[in-house]
């Protein structure tokens, strides 16, 4: 049996009681046996068919393709015989050159088809001027339709054209130029029955209709060209010029032809040394048709440019500025012919830039003339003159060489050097006279070139002139102050072999006068340069420098790369802005080398100064009479060895309160009050023992060393760089109790030393009453004995007791080692 049929069995016949169900088992194996049986005649039904099909398919392929033999024979024998070859190929080669030639035949009678169209539509054109202006633009719309629809075909076709579209395009050019005249003759017909050139209020009524038909043909006749050009330049970037519309350059022809007559040849006003003469003249028109314009113009303008695109244009939309629009080609052609006769002359050229910058801001400012776009600004003849004609590197040399001159000029006059006491306030530092007349040309030379439109020209003349003469300068007062410096050290001295009336003039007062010059130089033009920093003109040339090195590629190769820019500007050019922004400016490395000089000069100052009144407290360090002075003689007058430093603190601080601002005197009055304090401190103070009246005659000296800086610097300045000795002489100055009530220091007084008052300063002789009546109080209770005890009991009780006394600065090593210099105290 099957394995199958067995396995079938086995699954339905597992019990004795599936036998019942044997009849519904057989008749369910019946039905799929009979299904299976039609599926099966089904199949061979279909095969059959199919393989009928096949076969018959076959028999067409062999057919079919004997015909095609048969008619490739006949072919060949056809090709052998019209080519009359003897080979297939060769044949094939003949007709494919004869159907080539068919071709060039079918493409020349379409050429000849399209030139007679040209031709046609032309001499419509043409028969229809003077006759209907209307119907005459309309053959030459299609012409110009036409010649543009050829030009992508052109390019698609990779240029089989060229002579046909270089033709046809010279038709519809010729033509616009016919019509252009046909056109421009009626409205010169029309302004010479109106009178023009002469100003006019308004159109005369009984000519505002033909005024109208003639404007808007020519406006007609040149829309397309403008359309054209606008899809062109749809960036609008600044190197586009707008054209001149047809009516106004009508117009500005008598207006060229009366400029020509005046500026031109031998005339009187075309003078080379005045170019003003004729661009006021320019100016002058305007102004004077500028009220006809708008009244005859700007109706006709807005009603033909409204609903286009090109109404976004200036010098299309705006009567005004499509006039000025008119008038610059003639200005540019003078200019042209301006410049070549005083070529090689600077100061003309000069002149010249000069007064072209002046027309170019006079347009701007008084006719807010933009012609491109009103939020582009007008980039002026001026960029026409110095960048298209390539005069700039010309101008630029002749600005330089005349900046240098006048620079030179004021460095070397005969009190360039001396400080000017009359030109800044009273509570300012002078500078000398050279550096307010150098920040004066350098203010003069950035009139020069603010108007001028050309970054990259901007950028070089601030550089090559600007901060070139900012570098000379800063050369010049380095090289002061390193002279002073070497020929005031002791082996400059020996090199240079000066005689006393040499060294005289750099000691003393003299001496510091020489230092002040480099210093009020230094910070005068520092000053200068961070105020510009914040002029508008620097901010927005800061801002474009910054957005070109970022960009890297923007850098003009003229302005030597990006790294020269950052030595010359600031090493924040090209930096990524942070969180809080990149803080830079155009003089930022300038303006720090001047930093630099003016706080050495200062320290030179200080150095000067400091060591000058150490050698003068030299003799009142030697005294020695501290431990036995006499009550009597001590704290009435100021010790007479002390006499010489108070001489040389009037002196010099005499003349530097004059020379310097409040700000860095008072820097070197502390300075000075902090090597006194130290000079005093050290050499006298920890160095000689003190009776009650030692301390006494201590403190009245010191409070004359105070009040004499003091009476300079301002009070309380003196006080806060010699605090530490004055509570030191405080300290010092306590009395036994038993002198309480004959020698009392006087707390309060003795403490205002280092104590300021409201404004900063501090009473000498007067206190608050009630702090006062305190602190006598606070002394009374505490003598040099039980202010010894504590002092020396433990840090925890010298700061407590400090603090009673209101000694803030003293710490307690301090205290101790001077309360070991009272007699009282020595054992």
């Amino acid at each position: 049996m099957d394995v199958r049929v067995q396995d079938y069995l086995d699954d339905k016949l597992q019990s004795t009681a599936d036998l019942e169900s044997l009849d519904t088992l057989l008749e369910a194996v019946r039905n799929s046996q009979q299904l299976l049986k039609q599926q099966l005649d089904v199949a061979k039904r279909e095969h059959d068919s199919t393989a009928r099909e096949t076969e018959q398919h076959a028999q067409s392929l062999q057919t079919r393709g004997r015909a095609f033999q048969k008619d490739q024979h006949d072919i060949d024998q056809r090709l052998l015989i019209v080519t009359q070859s003897e080979t297939s190929d060769e044949a094939v080669q003949k007709f494919e050159a004869s159907m080539e030639r068919l071709r060039r035949l079918d493409v020349a009678a379409g050429y000849v088809e399209l030139l007679k169209e040209v031709n046609m539509l032309r001499r419509v054109c043409t028969a229809q001027l003077g006759k209907s202006d209307e119907a005459a633009l309309e053959p030459y719309r299609r012409l110009q339709r036409l010649a543009t629809a050829l030009q992508p075909l052109q390019e698609v076709a990779e240029g089989a054209a060229p002579h046909l579209l270089d033709h046809i395009v010279r038709q519809v050019q010729n033509l616009r130029e016919t019509i252009r005249k046909s056109f421009a003759a009626d409205l010169e017909k029309l302004l010479k029955k109106m009178g023009w050139p002469k100003a006019l209020d308004t159109i005369p009524l009984a000519l505002q209709q033909e005024w109208s038909n003639v404007i808007f043909r020519l406006l007609d006749l040149q829309r397309p060209e403008l359309e054209k050009l606008e899809q062109s330049n749809v960036a609008r970037t600044t190197n586009f010029e707008p054209p001149a519309l047809l009516p106004l350059e009508v117009m500005v022809q008598p207006l060229e032809q009366r400029f020509t007559y005046h500026f031109s040849g031998n005339k009187p006003t075309n003078r080379l040394d005045k170019p003003e003469y004729f661009l006021q003249h320019v100016l002058d028109l305007v102004s004077s048709y500028a009220d006809f314009l708008h009244e005859a113009m700007q109706p006709l303008l807005t009603r033909h440019f409204r609903s286009t695109d090109l109404a976004f244009t200036p010098a299309y939309m705006d009567a005004t500025s499509a006039f000025i629009t008119a008038l610059l080609p003639m200005l540019r052609r003078k200019l042209v012919s301006f410049t070549q006769q005083i070529d090689g002359q600077s100061q003309l050229l000069s002149h010249l830039v000069h007064e072209v910058m002046s027309f170019d801001t006079t347009l701007q400012d008084t006719y807010a003339f933009a012609p491109i776009s009103p939020t582009m600004p007008f980039r002026g003849l001026a960029y026409f003159l110095l960048d298209t004609c390539g005069y700039f590197q010309q101008w630029l040399t002749g600005e330089r060489d005349f900046a240098l001159s006048r620079y030179h000029a004021i460095v070397e006059a005969p009190e360039a050097g001396e400080l000017d006491y009359d030109s800044v306030g009273a509570d300012t530092t002078k500078p000398t006279n050279m550096a307010i007349n150098v920040n004066d040309l350098l203010e003069t030379i950035t009139d020069r070139y603010r108007t001028l439109s050309s970054f990259s020209g901007k950028l070089r003349f601030l550089i090559d002139v600007q901060i070139a003469i900012f570098d000379m300068f800063h050369q010049r007062l380095h090289a002061s102050l390193e002279a002073y410096l070497a020929m005031t050290s002791s082996v400059g001295r020996t090199m240079h072999g000066l005689s006393r009336e040499d060294q005289a003039e750099l000691q003393g007062v003299k001496g510091l006068d020489r230092l002040c010059r480099v210093f009020g130089s230094a910070e005068y033009l520092e000053r200068a340069m961070r105020d510009w920093s914040d002029d508008v003109f620097f901010v927005e040339m800061w801002d474009e420098l910054q957005d070109r090195a970022r960009k890297r590629n923007s850098i003009s190769s003229k302005l030597g790369g990006l790294q020269e820019i950052q030595s010359k500007t600031s090493a924040a050019v090209g930096e990524e802005d942070g969180d809080e922004g990149v803080q830079g400016a155009l003089f930022d490395e300038t303006a720090t080398a001047y930093h630099r000089l003016r706080v050495r000069s200062e320290n030179q100052i200080v150095e000067t100064v400091v060591y000058n009144i150490r050698e003068a407290l030299r003799p009142y360090g030697r005294i020695g009479t501290w431990a036995s002075l006499s009550s009597s003689a001590a704290g009435g007058s100021i010790s007479a060895e002390l006499d010489p430093t108070l001489r040389l603190v009037a002196e010099y601080f005499a003349f530097l309160s004059r020379a310097l601002g409040k700000v860095p005197l008072r820097r070197i009055g502390r300075h000075v009050g902090h090597a006194i304090q130290s000079y005093i401190w050290d050499n006298v103070l920890v160095r000689h023992t003190f009776s009650t009246a030692g301390a006494a005659q201590l403190a009245t000296d010191v409070r004359a060393l105070c009040t004499d800086l003091e009476r300079y610097i301002g009070p309380g300045q003196a006080q806060a760089g010699m605090r530490r000795l004055l509570e030191g002489v405080t300290l010092v100055g306590l009395p036994v109790r038993g002198e309480m009530q004959r020698v009392l220091p006087s707390r309060a007084g003795m403490e205002s030393y280092g104590e300021d008052d409201d404004d900063g300063a501090a009473a000498w002789d007067e206190t608050d009453g009630d702090d006062a009546m305190g602190a006598e109080t606070e002394t009374k209770k505490l003598g040099l004995f039980e202010v010894e005890r504590l002092i020396f009991m433990d840090n925890e009780s010298a700061r407590h007791v400090l603090e009673q006394l209101g000694l803030e600065v003293l710490s307690e090593g301090d205290a101790r080692a001077v309360l070991e210099r009272r007699v009282e105290l020595g054992s």
